[in-house]
């Protein structure tokens, strides 16, 4: 994290970025497709496994992570593989995921971290 900050408020279209980032982080199938593809570029059937959803709503939610230039993709033959495109992103949700470990109780203190 950056020391303390500048702008005491943040200006509107920094505001509305970063309620459009959270928008598209805001479900949790989009979580887990990002933070899987923060460890590995993947295919779409492979993230729908890992995931456990179905490979047209992985699909889906791809697109609009695109949309939103979360993540890039690439074609190989007839497959397009897909990985996260940003490190902000990235420590946002392990962030996130800790806090996350925190308020269920699997983590607590300065325990360490599985995200």
């Amino acid at each position: 994290m950056h020391p303390a900050p500048v702008n005491p408020v943040p200006d509107d279209e920094h505001a509305r970025i970063a309620a459009s980032t959270f928008r598209m982080l805001a479900d949790p199938t989009r979580v887990k497709i990002l933070w899987a593809l923060f460890a590995q570029e993947s295919s779409v059937n492979a993230l729908a496994e890992s995931v456990g959803a179905t490979p047209a709503a992985v699909s889906q939610h791809l697109a609009k992570l695109r949309l939103a230039g979360l993540v890039e993709s690439r074609r190989e033959g007839t497959y397009a593989y897909y990985r996260a495109s940003d490190a902000h992103v990235r420590r946002l949700l392990a962030e996130t995921l800790s806090h996350a470990e925190h308020v269920t109780g699997a983590a607590s203190g300065d325990d360490p971290h599985r995200y």
